[in-house]
């Protein structure tokens, strides 16, 4: 049967077993088809341009429904509110349920995250499937959760039964337990990561004075490497956050690509699990140590190609823009006199008023491609 549709756990598409491989964002769509993925996932904009690209690199697309989340604001109880949502979303679903880059629709992105109560959210999610259903039934709904809960996969079972997809964002050690969590709350379908990192801020190790630690790029593709082995045939398929670059906590901890779309280790970790390939084949630079000696910074950096690297440092402020849920942030201020002297082994640093900062470093092989740590320091 042509089309896409549900079959027991797994996807099909035109009546093949479809694996979701893919990732969040929409830079540098013309490597993906190489590393091997399979798809895009956009969270609610307009997404002319990426269907477009999407059919001319042989690639699909989960096409985000934007449901406001109570948390900024947007009230489930008002019916004035509710009505304005879904008549946006039938809008949007009708111009875009035709084209053949479609694979799914995601309906909301943590709509349910950061509340007290949340007993009026499902029904809006349910609303919003179940129009989506009766503009669109050629293509499944999928809502997107935060993570499980000890009973939102069950409330969400209960309220929006025109979801044939679950989708999870999951990161870090809560991933390799992520599908049996969910099967245990009776959920029988599909299950795809929609989102998947090494490691969270929330969830890393922090300074004495609260500043989170983020692993480096090369320990982020050390993790993502053992996470996608685990979850490997226990979904219908996972997908990377963040594909291009976004400031949250730092302008690098979810961010796979730089701003300048080069690309970090993690690339590699989806080529090798899905059966792709970086561009010309290249590896990233490795950081093997990175840490404060005596106010110095110390860097010990690699290539598996044995190419020249350059280095570049920065220091910006602690972050105290910290938005819920991956909500915008701004980026801190950046310091360029605070870098007194540097070289490809290490950095000093020097005067800067007492704060909160952190040390940047960027490790380049010439070929778009790079690596990249920081590590949080207090001045008295």
């Amino acid at each position: 049967m042509a089309g896409v549709r549900v079959a027991g756990d797994r996807l099909l598409v035109d009546g093949r077993p479809f694996p979701v491989r893919g990732v969040d964002g929409t830079a540098r769509l013309d490597m993906l088809k190489g590393l091997g993925a399979t798809v895009v996932r956009t969270y609610g904009e307009p997404p002319d341009a990426v269907l477009d690209a999407a059919q001319r690199l042989g690639l699909k697309v989960i096409v985000g429904l934007w449901l406001e989340p109570p948390r900024r604001g947007f009230d489930y109880r008002d019916p004035a509110q509710v009505k304005a949502q879904l008549d946006r979303l039938a809008a949007f679903v009708r111009r875009y349920r035709d084209h053949p880059a479609l694979l799914m629709w995601g309906v909301g992105n943590e709509v349910e995250a950061e509340l007290d109560d949340d007993s009026a959210v499902w029904p809006g999610i349910g609303a919003a499937a179940r129009l989506v259903r009766q503009l669109d039934p050629r293509h499944p709904v999928m809502a997107v959760l935060q993570e499980t809960g000890v009973d939102k996969v069950t409330k969400l079972m209960r309220a929006a039964p025109d979801v044939d997809v679950l989708g999870v964002n999951s990161y870090g050690d809560a991933l390799p337990s992520l599908p049996a969590r969910v099967r245990a709350q009776g959920w029988t379908g599909p299950i795809v990561v929609t989102e998947m990192g090494a490691v969270g801020q929330w969830q890393a190790p922090r300074k004495p004075w609260g500043a989170a630690v983020e692993p480096t790029s090369t320990e982020k593709a050390a993790r993502l490497r053992g996470y996608l082995r685990s979850l490997a045939g226990q979904t219908a398929g996972q997908i990377l956050f963040y594909w291009g670059q976004k400031q949250e906590v730092t302008p690098t901890w979810h961010s796979l690509l730089l701003p300048d779309g080069s690309w970090t280790e993690a690339a590699e970790a989806m080529a090798e699990a899905w059966g792709g390939r970086t561009p010309g084949g290249d590896h990233a630079p490795r950081i093997g140590r990175f840490d404060m000696e005596a106010g110095r910074a110390v860097l010990e950096a690699s290539d598996p190609d044995g190419d020249s690297l350059s280095v570049e440092w920065q220091v910006m402020a602690e972050s105290t823009d910290l938005g819920k849920a991956g909500d915008a942030e701004s980026v801190p201020r950046a310091f360029p006199g605070a870098i007194l002297s540097s070289d490809a082994t290490g950095a000093r640093i020097g005067g800067l008023p007492g704060g909160a900062y952190r040390l940047f470093v960027t490790v380049r092989d010439g070929r778009g491609v790079a690596a990249t740590a920081n590590l949080p320091f207090l001045v008295p």
